[in-house]
């Protein structure tokens, strides 16, 4: 089974994908590649932030010491 790879982890690839396609020294092949795997990054970059943007959504202490919920909203 494959390790799910992490935040920073996910970042750093595609941070590099985006320095490797700047660079502009890939031949077509390998810049696709290269591509596809920055747009993979990429979606797992947005997919774990958006479960995180869930998880900060959640506990506001009230006045009575109660806790409630409230959307993370910016």
């Amino acid at each position: 089974m494959a390790k799910k790879k992490g935040f920073e982890s996910s970042l750093k690839a595609l941070e590099e994908a985006v320095a490797r396609l700047e660079d502009g020294d890939l031949e077509l092949e390998e810049a696709l590649k290269t591509f596809e795997l920055g747009v993979k990054s990429a979606a797992e970059c947005r997919k774990t932030l958006d479960k995180v943007e869930l998880q900060v959504e959640r506990l506001l202490k009230q006045q009575d010491g109660s806790l409630t919920r409230e959307a993370f909203d910016e």
